[in-house]
């Protein structure tokens, strides 16, 4: 069978770039060897949500008391809250098949290798194959859990994010190493349910990608809540027993618990799908692509987390939309990794898009910054939801928006706001000038903006 393109790989970056492809008149196939929707999906983005809104329910009962809701009695059925998670992704990838077939693209069930720069061969899960030819192949083949040496996870007692959304029983403590968005996270749900959490982390931050004052907000706020945060703390090792994990430090210090996360990043899946047939180079790990996400070899793309950083579903998405748009001869687009917005969804959640304070100064701007607590919004008083902040960082000539970091309710909403605006170019008074909706969250971008100009009204 002849396409005009070949994608391997199913996840959000490979299903959207068929979609795009498609729409663009394109014959399509789509190779996938597991589930559609990739990892973010099936055992990322959406049941770690599904988890996490689990665990929000959860603290609103134990707070009912304070909006005058009395709940006597109520009890957690662990396995019930694991299998709706499973569902929601169950009933999203049916979504997505749907949507393929909406499309007129091909769904091929199987394991895809390069053979040459023109044809795919495919392995069905009963080791039948076949083979298929494109002018074009996009590869979104994804990333997998990382791990170092002396901390390989058995599915038991050393565990990925995979496994932990996945547990028969709530373990009573867990040491999660690495302290990024999917260590944190799920720091936060387990915590949320009584489980005593560690958090080891090498660097001094947790959110090590995030603005310095983020970082130090959240580990308060989280340290309050009795989570145990170790920063700039090395792991040695990791042995196991019957009665759980023990690790060892560098620094010779011994930690124990029932079981252990590994969430220190993650690795390409680079291997077994035929690249050094086509001479498709690597680099560091990760498929070496250009600005419109072509790799080495002319008519082979390369998208999403194989593609290197950052690794971020919406960045996978955008990505196979510039490839499939060059590919099609529409106006070149290159992708823009300036003003992509990061999210953690613990709660509070954290949101940014754009520069730190400290890259901020580190590329020579002379800075503005706005800063405003949500504890004096009237919405976040009504709500409850009173923790963290927003924080903004203009430049001081002409007022752009050099970058915008929040700790919040609804981060994660809000920070589209900011990604618009500089997209848009727009200064501290554009903003300013737009009148916000009362009482909204919103107010705080606002706020933040006229404490930049020494003009905050409410603080």
């Amino acid at each position: 069978m002849n396409y005009d393109i070949i994608i391997i790989g199913g996840g959000p970056g490979g299903y959207v770039a068929g979609i795009r492809a498609s729409q663009l008149g394109k014959k399509v196939a789509i190779v996938e060897s597991t589930h559609l929707g990739g990892v973010c999906l099936n055992w990322g983005c959406i049941p770690t949500k599904a988890l996490l809104q689990n665990a929000h329910i959860l603290e609103n009962i134990k707070e009912a008391k304070k909006f005058g809701v009395t709940i006597p009695e109520y009890s957690v059925d662990w396995k019930k809250g694991i299998k709706r998670s499973r569902n929601v992704s169950k009933r999203l990838n049916k979504g997505i098949e749907y949507l393929l077939k909406k499309n007129n693209i091909d769904y091929i069930p199987a394991k895809g290798k390069l053979l040459n720069k023109n044809t795919v061969e495919t392995e069905d899960k009963n080791g039948k194959t076949n083979q298929i030819t494109s002018k074009y192949i996009i590869i979104a083949t994804g990333a997998r859990s990382k791990y170092f040496p002396g901390m390989e996870p058995d599915g038991n007692h050393i565990i990925t994010s995979k496994e932990a959304m996945v547990l028969d029983e709530q373990p009573k403590s867990i040491i999660i190493i690495g302290a990024g968005a999917i260590g944190v996270e799920f720091a936060h749900f387990f915590n949320s349910y009584g489980t005593h959490v560690i958090i080891i982390e090498s660097l001094p931050q947790i959110l090590p990608v995030e603005d310095e004052d983020i970082s130090k907000e959240l580990a308060s706020i989280m340290k309050k809540k009795k989570i145990d945060i170790r920063l700039n703390t090395l792991v040695k090792n990791i042995s196991k027993d019957k009665s759980g994990v023990k690790i060892e430090t560098k620094d010779g210090e011994i930690v124990k618990a029932e079981k252990a996360m590994i969430a220190v990043g993650v690795q390409g899946n680079i291997e077994d799908i035929g690249l050094e047939d086509c001479n498709i180079k690597i680099e560091n790990g990760w498929i070496k692509t250009d600005g419109y996400m072509k790799t080495t070899t002319d008519n082979i793309y390369a998208i999403g987390d194989v593609a290197g950083p950052p690794w971020l579903a919406h960045v996978a998405s955008a990505e196979g939309i510039v490839a499939v748009e060059n590919i099609c001869g529409l106006e070149p687009q290159a992708m823009k990794y300036d003003n992509i917005p990061v999210c953690t969804y613990c709660t509070p959640e954290v949101a940014s898009v754009g520069l730190t304070e400290k890259q901020a100064i580190d590329q020579g701007f002379e800075i503005k910054i706005g800063k405003f607590p949500f504890r004096a919004l009237g919405k976040s008083l009504a709500t409850a939801k009173t923790d963290g902040f927003t924080k903004i960082i203009y430049e001081a000539k002409y007022g752009e928006m050099l970058g915008c970091h929040i700790i919040g309710s609804e981060a994660t909403n809000l920070i589209s706001e900011a990604v618009i605006a500089r997209t848009l170019e727009t200064t501290h008074l554009d903003v300013l000038h737009c009148i916000h909706p009362h009482p909204t969250l919103s107010e705080a971008i606002l706020e933040a903006t006229a404490d930049a100009l020494d003009e905050a009204i409410h603080i």
